[in-house]
């Protein structure tokens, strides 16, 4: 039996992006980089993802473009999905490509994001035009209950407790 790699994740509101970064590096956090990240979702021509909870997104981040499929919520607790990501060469023919096959934009997210690394775990701290300041703790690991509980531990020390399991997009689109 295959199992799939999942993308477990936690995202908070956060007041203070000193606040939580200075405990980040308390704790051995290490900075990645910051880049801005712009992100197109598309919607399937015969089924809504709104509805199966899938997404689909071509991502422009530091010179990189990534096309990515998210597949539905898995668990209740944190944002768990299967995810799988392929880098794209030349975006306007990405877009063209899905355009192509009926795909339709279905929204856009850009945020500028600092990336900290902590004992495996990515930490993102997040500026999303229009929403505000988030942290998103991720890990991609196949035991999801493990690292759950693993996520909110380390968002304890972090001090956040108001979390979001909407994505971005939903979020921005008001679902």
């Amino acid at each position: 039996m295959r199992m799939d790699i999942l993308e477990i994740e936690i995202k908070a509101c956060c007041d203070s992006e000193e606040e939580v970064v200075s405990r980040i590096s308390a704790l051995g956090g290490v900075f990645d980089e910051r880049r801005t990240e712009s992100d197109v979702y598309y919607n399937h021509p015969a089924r809504d993802f709104k509805k199966t909870d899938e997404a689909l997104r071509i991502r422009n981040a530091g010179g990189r473009t990534v096309l990515t499929y998210k597949g539905p919520k898995i668990g209740n607790k944190s944002k768990t999905r299967i995810e799988h990501e392929t880098a794209v060469a030349d975006t306007a023919v990405m877009a063209q490509i899905l355009g192509d096959l009926g795909f339709v934009e279905s929204g856009r997210v850009v945020k500028d994001r600092s990336l900290y690394h902590l004992g495996g775990i990515e930490i993102c701290v997040d500026r999303v035009e229009g929403l505000g300041l988030f942290v998103e703790l991720e890990k991609k690991d196949t035991d999801r209950e493990k690292v759950e509980a693993e996520l909110f531990a380390l968002a304890e020390k972090l001090g956040l407790n108001r979390f979001e399991r909407r994505s971005y997009l939903e979020m921005i689109l008001r679902e």
